[in-house]
């Protein structure tokens, strides 16, 4: 084993353009030899990294170089969510050597110092280092997501136009967030988002209407040539009338229009009827991510 010659650890807050070619770079090596996903969030992240007012006190980016070279990442996903999300990655010639343990070391005290209660680590459910790894952390399995893309284009249009979709404004800021909380049990007070300065970074959040009725959201997300449909929903009084696959069909029309040919979308395997309607939209799984989670009340 050949000795590190000059090794040293990069934090910050976000990436530069810098950072994110040499992550993508990285994240490209490990994909083609692992075989496996990961979801780092660069593109959203990258599009942070600009704004004027930053948080010199966290720490999202942790870096492992070894002289120029990067070879080991580890990153956190929030923004303003109540849970962080974690996933990371170390170069092929350079494993088991320590460097995601200290990596991962970094990330535990940035987790310790915030409020944030829980955090989630992240691992392909076909990765057998990372699966050992995370159940070395002492972390419970939380659960699991199909990664999926529109492999057949859906034969039906959205003909009806019963509902409409209408681009959300700040003034929709509690009206989201009240149905995060419906749809995924988020707290609506708090990490709320401004869905105008969501757009500025590549995320529109469009608000599903029937007769000036809101029944539902979903959010679209570019990242170069790559669309993702998240978010979707339908509030339960509405539910049950095809309003959902209706919404699904729009977005990808909208995603087409802009020339946007690989969509993707996150569902998770315990929701067999969204699970379900994907798959009869065209979408098919590519992967699976599994969620760890990690709660400081179970710390000794």
């Amino acid at each position: 084993m050949v000795p590190f010659k000059n090794p040293c650890i990069v934090i910050k807050e976000f990436p530069n353009y810098d950072d994110y070619k040499r992550i993508k770079e990285l994240m490209e090596v490990c994909i083609a030899h692992d075989n496996l996903s990961l979801k780092l969030e660069l593109d959203y992240k990258l599009s942070h990294s600009s704004r004027e007012i930053k948080d010199i006190n966290k720490s999202n980016e942790f870096m492992f170089y070894e002289g120029e070279t990067l070879i080991g990442y580890t990153g956190i996903c929030q923004f303003g969510a109540e849970v962080m999300e974690v996933n990371g990655m170390v170069h092929p010639n350079y494993r088991r050597r320590g460097i995601f343990s200290r990596l991962y070391g970094l990330v535990e005290d940035e987790w310790r110092k915030r409020p944030t209660e829980d955090m989630l680590l992240l691992s392909d459910h076909h990765s057998h280092s990372g699966q050992a790894f995370i159940k070395f952390t002492g972390a419970h399995y939380d659960n699991s997501e199909y990664e999926m893309f529109l492999v057949n284009k859906p034969k039906d249009k959205a003909a009806s136009r019963q509902i409409s979709l209408r681009k959300a404004m700040n003034k929709d800021t509690k009206e989201i967030a009240r149905q995060n909380n419906i749809y995924f049990q988020t707290d609506p007070s708090t990490g709320l988002t401004l869905p105008e300065e969501e757009a500025k970074h590549g995320v529109d959040i469009y608000l599903a209407e029937l007769e000036q009725s809101c029944i539902g959201k979903v959010h679209l997300n570019r990242e170069g040539s790559t669309g993702t449909i998240y978010g979707l929903g339908v509030l339960p009084e509405y539910r049950g009338r095809g309003y959902g696959r209706e919404i699904l069909l729009r977005c990808i029309e909208k995603l087409n229009e802009i020339k946007i040919h690989d969509i993707r979308l996150q569902v998770a395997m315990k929701n067999r009827k969204a699970l379900s309607l994907y798959q009869n939209c065209g979408f098919e799984e590519a992967s699976i991510m599994d969620y760890f989670k990690l709660s400081k009340r179970n710390l000794n």
